[in-house]
């Protein structure tokens, strides 16, 4: 394994991690949100480094796994990417 592939899935680790942590506390269900959907983009993201598909710049888990799907169709629930990917700017900004 390529060395920043490892930081991509150490980073990922740390992301779900935290939010495991969170996860018993109904008042940061956005932060828990954010730190999910963190974990799967660094995680496809280690993917891609692994595989020398290049570097993308996007937090769209969409995009992302599209990348990925060729080499690993592992993800069968594609409505949960498009769920995560709108939780991620819902989960960081205050919206209307």
């Amino acid at each position: 394994m390529k060395p920043t592939t490892h930081e991509w899935l150490t980073r990922a680790a740390e992301d779900l991690t935290a939010a495991q942590l969170l996860l018993s506390r109904p008042d940061l269900t956005n932060v828990v949100a954010f730190h999910a959907q963190q974990a799967v983009e660094k995680a496809l993201k280690a993917v891609i480094e692994e595989l020398d598909l290049g570097f993308v710049r996007t937090h769209s888990l969409t995009r992302l796994y599209e990348l990925v799907r060729p080499h690993y169709p592992v993800i069968g629930d594609m409505d949960m990417l498009d769920r995560l990917d709108a939780v991620y700017i819902e989960a960081r900004y205050p919206g209307d």
